[in-house]
């Protein structure tokens, strides 16, 4: 293990990290609110320790050669670190002046989940609001991504950042150098960003709030200005734009990128992209019927409601339009399956990924073709390509680790004294860095009655959850800190 690089890179990102915090200062400063001065010590504190930090761990090579271990060191320290840091606005400023409320809603934000612990948001300061929101833009594609674009030293290294952080088993480079294609990326969402911001406004959104809210749908995140979330508008019209661009922040963003070079193929060809739609599709039809027969007297209002809860959670962004905690139980048990299930694999969303799970029925069908016929030859395709056998032992790998973890979380939640619908609810929202669960934790409500260690322990499935749990786990064992 390299710790000087390591430390040296994790020093350069917070020493971005803190000037990150300088647009939300300007916010405050245009508002003369009283935020002002956290964000000056926030940024101080950060890109001080930051520039300490790496100016002392400097190497002498001229560029940074990082194997696989220190990618995933960096890459999981550098969240921590993120959380912690970005939580100093808080707890300055005084809007969540514990450090529990403080670290889980900023790792809430880098890891776009969504959950929250503030009871009355339209009360804070606008820099604040806008802090919030751009925790969930920053972590959507990637924080540590948007080191790599921007600091080219890294060279060889920063491919190792990349492939620890980019959500979901994406296998498409797009570009032959990492620093060309992490600045691709980030093409593609800025702008995306900027014409969600351009319709929401025709919408009658303020400036604020549609630069404020489309961070976060962009992110898949679910942070709001507003309390009620975006049943606060009470807007078709915004309801749609909505759906339209969490949709795109769930679909692989590698597909965008492709149909902006003019490749509009390749979003008939993906199996992925498909199996995303339809099963969108299959379950807006259920919910919609279900709504229709026991809640909404209106087909079209139904499908409103039912459509936009489907996406906003089988994206993990987590708005609401309506507190589905008093819908059916069949509309519940529903959104709750798509908590597990996920956007696409290169999204911004979390969950299991729709690629995994495709993967997964599709060699489940194949061991029971076997059964009938033992002697057959037969391969795992995806998109006319043979799925690699270690490539399913890892996909099988991942499955386990993820219910066997969302299980093991969900115990010690109990444990706590919460009910078995918050506990499981809870983890569920978090690991799939969705939000808004069932029980305590339902739409109209906040994580602010989660007993303090549930709090720690849910951040840590919201930690595991962005970073696809591999990243994290493997500083777990032994092996990975030896020679």
């Amino acid at each position: 293990m390299k710790a000087r690089p390591v430390l040296y890179t994790l020093g350069a990102f917070l020493f971005i990290l803190g000037l990150t915090m300088l647009i939300p200062l300007a916010c405050s400063l245009y508002y003369g609110e009283a935020d002002a001065w956290g964000f000056i010590l926030s940024f101080g504190i950060t890109s001080g320790t930051g520039g300490v930090l790496s100016f002392a761990c400097r190497p002498g090579e001229k560029k940074i050669v990082l194997g696989h271990r220190e990618g995933f060191l960096i890459v999981s320290a550098g969240w921590i670190f993120a959380a912690f840091f970005g939580g100093l606005p808080y707890m300055i400023h005084g809007a969540l002046p514990a450090l529990t409320d403080a670290y889980f809603e900023t790792m809430s934000g880098f890891t776009t989940t969504g959950a929250t612990v503030i009871n009355k948001i339209e009360a804070l300061p606008h820099g604040i609001l806008l802090w919030r929101s751009m925790t969930q833009w920053l972590g959507g594609m990637g924080i540590i991504i948007l080191s790599v674009a921007i600091l080219p030293f890294l060279g060889v290294g920063g491919r190792q950042l990349f492939r620890a952080e980019l959500p979901g088993p994406v296998k498409d480079k797009l570009l032959p150098r990492i620093a060309e294609t992490a600045r691709s990326l980030w093409m593609v969402y800025g702008i995306i960003t900027a014409a969600g911001f351009i319709l929401l406004l025709f919408g009658g959104m303020s400036a604020f709030d549609s630069i404020n809210h489309i961070f976060c749908a962009m992110a898949t995140g679910g942070f709001s200005t507003k309390d009620s979330s975006i049943a606060w508008f009470n807007s078709a019209y915004i309801d749609g734009v909505f759906i339209v661009f969490m949709l795109l922040a769930g679909i692989n963003f590698t597909l965008h990128y492709q149909v902006l070079t003019g490749n509009f193929r390749s979003l008939f060809q993906n199996s992925e992209l498909r199996f995303f739609l339809g099963t969108l599709l299959a379950v807006t039809l259920l919910i919609t019927l279900d709504l229709r027969l026991h809640v909404f007297p209106e087909i079209g209002k139904a499908f409103r409601y039912a459509l936009f809860q489907a996406s906003s959670i089988i994206t993990t962004t987590g708005f609401v339009t309506d507190n589905f905690a008093r819908w059916p139980a069949f509309s519940q048990i529903i959104l709750v399956i798509l908590m597990f299930i996920g956007g696409s694999a290169g999204s911004t969303g979390g969950g299991i990924k729709c690629v995994r799970l495709l993967l997964l029925i599709k060699h489940s069908y194949q061991e029971l073709y076997r059964l009938i016929h033992p002697h057959a030859v037969t391969q795992v395709k995806l998109d006319n390509m043979t799925v690699p056998p270690d490539v399913m032992k890892s996909i099988w790998g991942f499955f386990a680790l993820y219910i066997g973890l969302a299980v093991l979380a969900t115990i010690l939640m109990s444990s706590l004294g919460l009910d078995m619908l918050t506990s499981f609810a809870s983890v569920a929202a978090t690991i799939g860095n969705i939000g808004p669960g069932l029980g305590l934790v339902h739409p109209a409500s906040t994580y602010s009655e989660v007993p303090t260690l549930g709090k720690w322990i849910l951040s840590f499935c919201m930690l595991i959850g962005r970073l696809e749990i591999y990243t994290v786990l493997v500083l777990l064992i032994p092996e990975f800190w030896k020679k």
